[in-house]
């Protein structure tokens, strides 16, 4: 008797087809894992999670008042992506971030798109993220979005499309070289029957990057700056930090003197060229956004503009993942690239435009409603799940501030068999691509694939109770 159940047949599965038959690419994977069996594939996830607790593969969750930090939850259950459904999604990928830097270079340079109005202004006008103290600046390169991680699901046909673009400060990136690490050793076998694309190059290919950014440095002196250890993600920085033998510094360890950033050691101090920084824009310079910030350091822009220090990522992307924004990126494809668009986004309703908004409203049972400015999955509503009161509440919000909200039809995104208390079940789970901007852009093959713990959700942050997966690429 299999060990993995049938699919529901509203749900594309990453393994199985609708007959419950392991597909064509994931057959010696299943196989594999049929021959472990449900005891032993118990045993080597205990000791996957053990492994991970040792290691420190954490991450913060603030709103839960019983324990700030938790372990990652982690499924010993690979995703598999086939090679074919990977090079489009490899190029899809590349096409937007493309697009997407073109778009911001746009909005601090001419404005042309929207003097040629394909885009409304307002999207920008109105937008919290954009920085006017950018206005004209051009950074080196003229790469804005270093380093993104965009967001992708699969609906019930097999498609992918994509679900939202993270361009600020993309985490997860050090799980899935743990999560790559820890699969290898608990089974090995498996692992090595197969063919897959490597992951573990990734610190070396930031390095470069980060490295690229600094043309006037032959040697230039790095440094990730991280919001210290009550951060979300301080194991990935310092993880990251480590893996590429740059230094890793607080705001307090920071000084500027002429426009120069240094960074104070016990033999003086020594100046910094890139700065791969994870503290978001309103900490980053207390002379410039909130005053009372202890995480950032004053006259940081004031060097970054003189060309003395670079910013990774540019101070500003956010007005790119703005959610807001993102119904308008498939219009920036076709007018910066001239190309239609190889990765779809999911079908979004602009709740600021009057005919939607009275839609959203009507239906609002139907539908999932992001607010623009929230990630984390924090102030969403997803209609079928959510009670008339909740319904309510949210036409409420929509009234008085539509421009706040985007609303899109509920996505039956595919599942992936998990391990858990009552065996191997099928869970909803996302995947994150890493993408890095440098003298070419480079797409990490696989990239974070988040799951879906609780039966039913389709929430797959790990701040609403998600976990992850190792992502298997077949070459």
């Amino acid at each position: 008797m299999s060990i993995f159940k049938k699919p529901e047949g509203l749900f594309y599965d990453e393994l199985l087809d609708e007959h419950g038959t392991p597909r064509a690419i994931a057959k010696n994977i299943v196989d594999g894992l049929e021959n472990i069996g449900l005891s032993e594939l118990r045993n080597k996830q205990e000791l996957a999670e053990t492994t991970l607790m040792q290691a420190g593969v954490t991450f913060t969750v603030y709103n839960d008042e019983r324990s700030t930090e938790k372990i990652m939850p982690f499924d010993i259950i690979p995703r598999i992506v086939a090679a074919d459904d990977w090079k489009m999604i490899e190029r899809g990928l590349k096409q937007r971030v493309h697009a997407l830097n073109q778009f911001i270079s746009d909005c601090y340079g001419e404005g042309k798109i929207f003097k040629d109005k394909k885009i409304p202004e307002e999207v920008i006008s109105k937008n919290e993220f954009y920085l006017e103290i950018l206005k004209g600046f051009r950074p080196p390169q003229n790469v804005w979005i270093h380093i993104s991680g965009i967001d992708l699901v699969r609906d019930s046909n097999g498609k992918f499309y994509v679900l939202e673009d993270n361009l600020r400060c993309p985490s997860g990136i050090s799980y899935v070289l743990e999560n790559r690490d820890v699969l290898k050793r608990t089974l090995p076998q498996i692992f090595q029957q197969n063919a897959i694309q490597p992951v573990s190059n990734y610190p070396s290919k930031l390095f470069d990057m980060l490295k690229y950014m600094a043309p006037k440095v032959e040697s230039p002196s790095i440094a990730v700056l991280t919001p210290g250890v009550f951060n979300s993600a301080y194991f990935e920085h310092t993880f990251l930090a480590q893996q590429m033998g740059v230094h890793l510094v607080e705001g307090r360890d920071l000084v500027v003197i002429d426009n120069n950033v240094y960074m104070k050691t016990t033999q003086g101090l020594q100046k910094l060229d890139v700065i791969y920084r994870r503290v978001d824009d309103e900490f980053l310079d207390p002379k410039y956004f909130r005053k009372d910030s202890l995480l950032g350091v004053k006259g940081i822009m004031d060097a970054y503009k003189a060309g003395n220090v670079v910013l990774v990522n540019a101070p500003g992307v956010g007005i790119a993942d703005d959610k807001g924004v993102y119904p308008y990126i498939p219009e920036m494809i076709k007018y910066y690239l001239g190309e239609e668009p190889i990765l779809e986004n999911v079908p979004t309703y602009r709740c600021c435009e009057a005919e939607s908004l009275k839609y959203v409203i009507e239906n609002i049972s139907k539908l999932v409603v992001k607010p623009t400015n929230l990630s984390g999955g924090y102030g969403i509503l997803i209609g079928p799940h959510a009670s008339k009161k909740e319904c309510d509440e949210m036409v409420e919000k929509l009234k008085a501030s539509p421009a706040s909200y985007i609303a899109q039809p509920v996505v039956n995104i595919s599942t992936a068999p998990t391990l858990t208390e009552d065996g191997i079940e099928l869970r909803h789970v996302d995947l994150r691509p890493y993408i890095l901007y440098g003298k070419e852009i480079f797409v990490l093959p696989g990239g974070l694939t988040r799951v879906a713990l609780r039966k039913g959700s389709l929430v797959v942050n790990s701040s609403q109770g998600g976990g992850s997966k190792d992502t298997w690429v077949l070459c």
